[in-house]
């Protein structure tokens, strides 16, 4: 449990630092990414879910048994993230510095998969003591 605690401290810590400048840098990320961004409600949408994502993650770290079902969406999160940018990488779309964030995604994904099976099923924790 001990690992899994580490994993999702780390990925909640270290998401609030990538996504919360992100909330006062629009101008700076339009100019350095163009074309300018023509829906901020999409751009602060992204980083409004990012977010809170990451206080989960915050939380799922206090208690991971406790919140293992949760961890799929979790995944799924990760995944999602990761798979996109690839997508958008290889087609020409998508400069490195994001696809290199999609690919740490891609890394806390699998961590994400590795502590939902290490955790085991709850019934199974229960009947370990744990």
């Amino acid at each position: 449990m001990r690992f899994s605690k580490t994993v999702f401290m780390i990925a909640g810590i270290y998401g609030i630092i990538v996504i919360l400048p992100g909330y006062f840098t629009e101008g700076r990320f339009s100019a350095l990414f163009p074309p300018a961004i023509s829906h901020p409600e999409f751009y602060y949408g992204f980083y409004g879910v990012a977010l809170a994502w990451q206080v989960a993650f915050l939380v799922m770290a206090r208690d991971p048994v406790r919140f293992r079902g949760i961890i799929p969406a979790a995944v799924l999160e990760k995944l999602s993230y990761a798979g996109a940018t690839s997508a958008l990488y290889f087609a020409g779309r998508l400069q490195p510095l994001p696809a290199t964030f999609g690919m740490v995604d891609l890394l806390l994904g699998i961590l994400f998969v590795t502590c939902y099976v290490r955790l085991g099923k709850p019934a199974a924790q229960a009947a370990a003591g744990r």
